[in-house]
């Protein structure tokens, strides 16, 4: 009886690292960006070490950038909601048409910091924004920096400066806004930005400063205008989603992981490791060399004007499908103002 009860320990303590090393989940992370980006090193890597050591080292990353796992920037919603990825960082402007309720945050002179605009944007999205969800995940939503205008070899003060320049656009919104204010927009994820300013193929483009160093922007522009005033004229909405299957097959604990590294406050956090990238960004062109200046306030007054078309079509096309589209942008703007006073 002895040597039985020895042998029942001896294949328990033997079987407890194989139970131990099935129970391991490793989440495939795909995102579009270079390793070296502030996306990834600032919040990817941080926020997986989070999960991995709450979980003690039963749930851990698998972090695959520049799209190493195939395809393309647009397809990356497809690819989490049919699980072929299990969590991915999603930029609804690349998917026109697929987020047409929370795509108001990406309208001119909506948003303002980074901090107050991505609370505002997590909590219109968690009331609004379940058919766009609809097999996703959220784990954090958020609104990138203002998106400064990166000029090739052209100096854009006033709207008449802008007229006909080709420049990049990151969303179907701001293709609208771009056009109004008279430039060509020219529509491309931010993986082909760098080449077609090299080539001349556009002459600026519209983006935050964090992603102007993985791109090496700074090195195919001379000019750098940021917008002056208290509301950004342009950003870019964005989700850190996970494939909602993938998270209904985790235990209960390792739920409780995901959901305690998820939410408003993570919003607010990934926000705030942009708005720290776009401070680097910026030191990084100075460094360059390059020219960095600010439209003033009052130049920017005859911008709102003219992009005051854009939103008032936007609120048309989503009142004609039968959407309380003047409510919606109303709360959005609410929303903002209330966080942006805390």
């Amino acid at each position: 009886m002895k040597l039985m009860k020895l042998g029942v320990v001896l294949a328990t303590c033997l079987l407890a690292p194989v139970t131990q090393a099935a129970e391991e989940i490793i989440l495939k992370f795909s995102h579009f960006l270079p390793p070296i980006s502030a996306a990834q090193v600032n919040v990817f890597e941080p926020w997986c070490e989070k999960i991995a050591t709450e979980s003690q080292g039963r749930m851990k990353c698998q972090i695959y950038p520049s799209m190493q796992l195939g395809g393309t920037p647009p397809q990356l919603l497809n690819q989490v909601k049919d699980g072929v990825v299990d969590i991915t960082w999603i930029l609804p402007g690349y998917n026109p048409g697929r987020f047409p309720v929370s795509e108001v945050f990406e309208l001119p002179f909506i948003t303002s910091t980074h901090e107050a605009s991505s609370r505002a944007l997590w909590d219109f999205m968690q009331k609004h924004s379940a058919k766009e969800l609809a097999g996703i995940k959220p784990l954090a939503t958020w609104v990138n920096g203002p998106n400064a205008l990166h000029l090739r070899d052209k100096k854009v003060e006033t709207l008449a400066d802008l007229k006909g320049l080709k420049v990049r656009a990151p969303s179907r919104l701001s293709n609208k806004l771009l056009a109004a204010l008279g430039a060509t927009p020219v529509g491309m994820p931010v993986p082909q930005m760098a080449e077609s300013l090299s080539k001349g193929v556009i002459n600026g483009a519209l983006v935050p400063w964090e992603v102007v160093p993985a791109t090496k922007a700074q090195e195919f522009t001379k000019y750098h205008a940021d917008f002056g005033g208290d509301k950004t004229m342009i950003t870019t909405t964005m989700i850190l989603a996970m494939n909602q299957k993938k998270y209904d097959s985790l235990p209960d604990d390792l739920k409780k992981v995901i959901d305690n590294n998820s939410g408003a406050d993570t919003s607010v956090w990934v926000a705030a490791r942009f708005k720290e990238a776009d401070i680097k960004g910026r030191e990084v062109t100075e460094k360059q060399g390059n020219t960095i200046y600010t439209i003033s306030a009052e130049e920017m007054e005859q911008w709102k004007k003219a992009a005051q078309p854009v939103i008032e079509g936007w609120i048309e096309e989503l009142s004609a499908k039968g959407v309380d589209a003047k409510q919606l942008y109303q709360e959005a703007v609410d929303l903002v103002g209330q966080y942006s006073k805390q």
